[in-house]
């Protein structure tokens, strides 16, 4: 595969990629298992990254207002610190800014700013976090 996998990160079993290329994960990050990466628009995660079981990342959708319903590829960038809780959904486009949390089942629709909290489907802001982060994220499971 023509990934970029940076030192100290792992990727759980049973996820699955739409393509063997477009996928940039930084240092010290976890894509835990179940995970389904849309590569196809290219994804790029960042250092100190947690991705929770079961979440989705979507980079190609069709534009509705298009008379063909034609296909469109938007990629989705994840900075560092960030935390992706269980059954998440990021959609085409969207840039998650450092240190913010995406809450699990939030749908995310829209970019999010850093150092925020966003929950719900839609996904809304819910309150701001401590800009100081200094931890790793880098971690593996066992028997998984």
């Amino acid at each position: 595969m023509k990934f970029q996998i940076g030192s100290g990160s792992s990727i759980g079993l049973k996820t699955r990629c739409d393509t063997t290329e477009g996928l940039i994960l930084g240092k010290n990050s976890v894509i835990n298992g179940n995970c389904r990466l849309d590569t196809r628009g290219r994804i790029i995660i960042g250092d100190n990254v947690s991705i929770s079981e079961d979440v989705i990342i979507l980079t190609v959708d069709h534009d509705m207002n298009k008379k063909d319903f034609s296909g469109r590829k938007r990629g989705v960038e994840v900075d560092d610190y960030v935390f992706i809780g269980t059954r998440a959904m990021i959609l085409p486009g969207v840039k998650i800014g450092r240190g913010s949390i995406i809450a699990a089942g939030a749908l995310v629709t829209k970019d999010v700013p850093e150092f925020s909290v966003y929950a719900g489907v839609p996904a809304k802001f819910v309150k701001q976090r401590p800009e100081n982060l200094n931890y790793s994220a880098s971690y593996k499971r066992l028997f998984k």
